[in-house]
């Protein structure tokens, strides 16, 4: 029998409950919320960044219409989020992180490759985020008089990403508590002043509806349809399923009494309405100058009212980057790295903050942008199809006990390594490469270079994994079940183990 000592424990767990996000756990249900507002406020302060604006005027800047635009956006996000959805779902039932409900698809061991995955990638959306703002700031900065906004100003921008950058760890050092009440309490005002833009860009400037593309050189045809492809997979699809893996680290502290129809809208509404949003506004002032740079964006379009604008939409980047920095701490403790989720903090401020300087440099920011978004296409459509099929079908069948999650290596309610679920991803990760058409020579598939640049590589990412993982997925979960046998006894976790009394995790 597998007995339920701290050996069971996933880690460290602190004392009298004090911390319960310290280290990896099952959140309490005396610990959760049964507001289901959060999870909205959450998730619309994620995406009310510039870094949406960015995404719309993508694909201006790469050669649509202003209706294609629009349509890639409406339809690949409305595919993502409803999606996301689920893997909200996952979360409010056990309790745990998206890299801690890995454990079940990937093994115990195995988990250790998406787990190292979602942290690296969130290092560069932390810089990626910050340099938007930066950007703004610099612009800012121009219309106040302090800098010269032609010149390059490394010294000031570098300056100022650190500020920001401490600024975003202070907010997340505290958790979820304080993520949740900041986004409470600014992203209303933050909408407000987003809609005054809104109306003054809609209805009081040139806005080109019509705009079908650059003068004399509109797509056509199959030109056409293999750009929309590609701006779906980064700005449409490729956005909404990003956020597949961070879904569960907040929705983990929603009570399980809380209707789960509920906890599904309020989030997949927090994403859609601000992407979608922002991302019809940027294409719109992208329709008079074909220009991708937010700083220039707004300074370009809205002159006098630069200064509040840019003022209030410091939020957005921040507001996306405590949950970048948060779920950081979250996916590098699930590698079994014994150190608090606050330390972890701190380090993921100075490793982004480094990423930032490399974006610094960077002149075709489109480009990298670009590349960017369908890089983490790759990893997150195959990691998503994987764990659709494992949660949503395989555990609905044969289930098995969620407390096993928190189990330390080790364990026999685990397997070490789910060579099925691994196996699925590399697949899925392979297929997507082969149908991927991006700015970028070295990610652009055989494929998709035989179809004329036609990019469907999120679906077959998806689909290529989910089916790998339907087939040999069921095989290796029941031999374990069965194998296990008597094993399956839930393991409780410990309530009194404190830091430094608590075995190191091997």
């Amino acid at each position: 029998m597998h007995n339920n000592s701290t050996a069971a424990s996933a880690g460290p767990v602190p004392a009298a409950d004090k911390d319960v996000e310290a280290w990896l756990q099952p959140i309490p249900e005396s610990q959760r919320t049964r507001k289901v507002s959060g999870q909205f406020w959450i998730w619309a302060g994620a995406n009310l960044a510039p870094i949406n604006w960015v995404l719309g005027a993508l694909g201006i800047h790469l050669g649509l219409g202003f209706a294609d635009t629009v349509t890639v956006l409406v339809l690949g996000n409305l595919i993502g989020m409803l999606l996301f959805g689920c893997f909200v779902l996952l979360g409010q039932k056990t309790g745990a992180t998206g890299m801690v409900l890995a454990r079940a698809a990937f093994g115990r061991r195995g988990n250790y490759l998406p787990a190292a995955i979602q942290a690296l990638l969130v290092i560069g959306w932390c810089a990626v985020n910050t340099w938007i703002i930066l950007d703004l700031v610099m612009a800012l900065f121009g219309t106040l008089g302090w800098v010269d906004p032609t010149a390059q100003n490394y010294g000031w921008k570098i300056g100022v990403a650190t500020a920001i950058m401490a600024a975003q760890v202070a907010i997340a050092w505290f958790g979820y508590k304080a993520i949740a009440a900041f986004e409470k309490w600014t992203v209303p005002p933050t909408i407000i002043i987003l809609a005054v833009m809104s109306a003054v860009a809609w209805f009081g400037m040139k806005i080109d509806w019509a705009y079908a593309g650059p003068a004399g050189n509109i797509l056509e045809g199959s030109e056409r349809i293999a750009a929309m492809s590609a701006v779906m997979t980064a700005i449409g699809i490729g956005w909404g399923i990003t956020w597949f893996t961070y879904a569960a680290d907040y929705s983990r502290f929603v009570s399980t009494e809380v209707p789960k129809r509920k906890v599904y809208l309020a989030s997949v509404l927090g994403q859609f309405i601000p992407v979608v949003w922002l991302g019809i506004l940027g294409a719109s002032l992208a329709t008079n100058s074909g220009e991708i740079d937010p700083g220039k964006l707004i300074v370009q379009n809205f002159g006098v009212m630069a200064l509040p604008v840019l003022l209030m939409v410091l939020h957005g980047p921040i507001a996306t980057n405590i949950l970048n920095i948060y779920t950081f701490s979250v996916a590098t403790q699930a590698l079994d790295i014994t150190i608090s989720r606050r330390k972890l903090n701190l380090f993921v401020g100075v490793f982004s903050l480094a990423a930032v300087v490399f974006f610094i440099f960077q002149e075709d920011f489109a480009a990298v942008l670009d590349a960017w978004l369908i890089g983490l296409v790759a990893w997150v459509a195959a990691w998503g199809g994987v764990m659709l099929v494992h949660h949503f079908w395989i555990e609905k069948r044969w289930p098995g006990e969620p407390a096993r999650l928190f189990d330390r290596v080790g364990t026999k309610r685990l397997p070490g390594v789910n060579w099925a679920g691994v196996v699925s991803l590399l697949v899925g990760i392979f297929a997507t490469w082969l149908f991927m058409y991006g700015l970028v020579p070295v990610m652009q598939g055989p494929i998709a270079v035989a179809l004329g640049g036609w990019d469907l590589s999120w679906l077959a990412g998806g689909l290529s994994s989910a089916a790998c993982y339907a087939v040999l997925g069921p095989r290796v979960h029941r031999k374990f079940l069965a194998d296990a046998g008597s094993q399956q006894v839930p393991a409780a976790v410990p309530e009194t183990v404190t830091p430094s009394t608590a075995p190191a995790v091997l």
